[in-house]
């Protein structure tokens, strides 16, 4: 039995109390591959009072699955980890079909999202508490750790699987039930993941999917419920406010996972080669749609010319084609809109003085394509490194000094990711340690692992997701005084 198949209608529906079924008004949205602009399939679309079912669901089935052995909760996540990995070529395939990812993304991914299985399997029986003596002698401090409760999970478009995954796998380690509401260019994939954890063992309403295009009117339902003690989103920062708004109402913890602009930091005397390889890592995945993407190169200006020649090489040299094609290297955008917004920007950059070296032109034809593109001879001014771009684009500003460049890396207010490339240990170091960033990459441009906290400051967002930290949010700390 496929994970998730077209010709099975209920594998489209919503997926609440361990039952697939139709919205409560029956209401449906397509699901487009971004690719051709073909339809690929009909998914039901959530209600409000659909949501409240799902926090009904996740509710009644707390108590159980919270006093469930942690050994037991950590087999079955465990478990799960093994069904994504027997299925990741079937899930790689779903991830192409509606993200438009290249096949070397999409199994990187599923990769990576079935690890975050695999990691919290391990921490769901390591939520210890500690007892110390009160200061003063006269008791014991007892301090224990308990699941938060109902947790409303709301994921993104650009890692239908690892973002959820992410969410998912402390939650369910901590003993916590889940509302997981992706995103509606993507609920295929996480309909997917419910099947899995369905085979898994998870009991009915431990996990509720809720797919969606009424995205407001379900997230406010969740949140205005007493019930629901967590949300866990990542998305655009302006969504994460209202999001918040929406939660302080009923002072409702929040994990953030917002917004990014991350920096690319090439220094005089780092290795070229390797910083454009770096680069290619940095920028390319997923074709530049990743919160951590580097969006700013910010080279010493000694050698921006040589980098910016390679980097414009080694990214014209990709092949841009659809994920279906084992050749294809980039994929593409989400959808027209997002492409057509990329080219707004890079026209706005050559307008304000930006030269192309590679790319630069929107295609004509069929699918959400935009090529690999390199600018160069930015000012820091440049209107195209104050947003984040998430495509295909790498432009490049030059810096004289090391405080420079520390400016330009934090004249944002966003602070997810950062990169730094130079031979000197020190200076990695010291310049890590000022940038204002949740996460830095020295000598590399790869740093997701489900085992390191993932997550920002300033208006990146607010707490971790992966390593301890990230079961951590889905726990409350409780001291008992105890005097024996």
């Amino acid at each position: 039995m496929s994970l998730y198949s077209i010709d099975e209608p209920q594998t489209s529906n919503l997926y609440i109390g361990g039952q697939w079924r139709e919205a409560s008004d029956s209401a449906r949205f397509d699901v487009t591959d971004p690719a051709t602009g073909t339809i690929i399939a009909s998914v039901a679309s959530g209600s409000a009072e659909d949501a409240l079912d799902a926090v009904t669901a996740a509710a009644d089935a707390l108590e159980a699955w919270s006093s469930m052995a942690p050994r037991q909760r950590a087999e079955i996540l465990r478990k799960a980890y093994d069904i994504m990995i027997e299925n990741r070529d079937e899930i790689a395939n779903l991830i192409i079909l509606e993200g438009g990812k290249s096949q070397a993304d999409a199994q990187g991914e599923v990769t990576y999202a079935a690890e975050f299985f695999r990691w919290f399997a391990e921490e769901a029986v390591r939520a210890v508490g500690h007892v110390q003596t009160a200061p003063n002698g006269d008791k014991k401090i007892l301090t224990i750790f308990q699941p938060i409760g109902v947790s409303v999970l709301i994921t993104p478009w650009n890692f239908p699987a690892a973002m959820a995954t992410r969410k998912m796998g402390p939650a369910l380690a901590a003993g916590c039930t889940v509302v997981l509401k992706p995103a509606s260019d993507t609920p295929i994939t996480a309909l997917a993941l419910a099947r899995i954890m369905e085979r898994a063992g998870v009991p009915a309403g431990v996990v509720n999917v809720l797919p969606s295009r009424r995205s407001g009117e379900v997230a406010e339902a969740m949140l205005a419920d007493p019930r629901t003690r967590k949300l866990s989103f990542t998305g655009s920062t302006e969504v994460g406010r209202t999001l918040l708004e929406l939660a302080a109402r009923n002072v409702i913890s929040c994990s953030m996972e917002l917004g990014g602009n991350a920096p690319f930091i090439v220094f005089g005397d780092a290795d070229i080669d390797a910083a454009v390889d770096g680069a290619m890592v940095a920028k390319m995945r997923n074709a530049g749609e990743s919160c951590i993407a580097a969006n700013r190169f910010i080279v010493e200006k000694s050698v921006a010319p040589q980098f910016s020649r390679k980097l414009a090489a080694a990214m014209g040299a990709l092949r841009v084609g659809p994920g279906q094609d084992p050749t294809s290297q980039v994929g593409p955008m989400i959808n027209d809109r997002a492409a057509a917004d990329i080219a707004d920007m890079v026209t706005a950059s050559v307008a304000a003085g930006a030269e192309v070296l590679v790319g630069g032109v929107l295609p004509d034809g069929p699918g959400s394509f935009y090529p690999p593109t390199v600018l160069a001879g930015l000012s820091p001014d440049d209107p195209i490194l104050d947003v984040e771009i998430f495509g295909p684009v790498a432009p490049v500003v030059s810096f004289s000094s090391e405080d420079e460049a520390i400016a330009l890396a934090n004249a944002t207010p966003f602070g997810l990711a950062a990169y730094v490339y130079t031979s000197d240990l020190a200076r990695a170091l010291r310049v890590s340690e000022r940038i204002d960033a949740g996460m830095v990459g020295v000598n590399r441009g790869f740093i997701s692992d489900p085992a390191a906290p993932f997550g920002g400051v300033k208006q990146s967002g607010l707490g971790r997701e992966g390593g301890h930290e990230g079961l951590l949010e889905f726990l409350e700390a409780k001291y008992i005084a105890v005097d024996w």
